[in-house]
């Protein structure tokens, strides 16, 4: 099993999952973080952490696809180990759905 996160950090990307995670295996994109499953210890600290409620384990029906996205992201992306500032408008976005299609494949700055 490992953490995978999903549809509902597009545009939120809250970060506090970043700070708990004690193998830093959280990738920063330009709107969204990915997990690496490969990285993942599956401690699970990361789940509740998380404000949008966007970490979900890979045991979770339909996860398939967001754990390819995680895959392929944190492949790409720059790793991202302290928390940074989330959107100013990242409260505004949490909880809408039918974000899918707003994640950008543009890579995030890291730390």
């Amino acid at each position: 099993m490992t953490y995978v996160v999903v549809e509902n950090c597009i545009k939120c990307k809250y970060q506090d999952c970043v700070e708990v995670c004690p193998v830093d295996c959280f990738y920063e994109g330009e709107n969204f973080l990915v997990i690496n499953p490969d990285e993942c210890i599956d401690c699970g600290v990361c789940e509740p952490e998380c404000p949008a409620e966007a970490i979900l384990p890979d045991t979770e029906p339909n996860i398939e696809k967001w754990l390819d996205i995680n895959t392929k992201f944190a492949a790409e992306w720059p790793n991202i180990t302290r928390k940074g500032e989330s959107p100013a408008d990242a409260d505004e976005w949490n909880g809408k759905p039918d974000k899918e299609g707003m994640l950008s494949s543009n890579p995030g700055k890291g730390d």
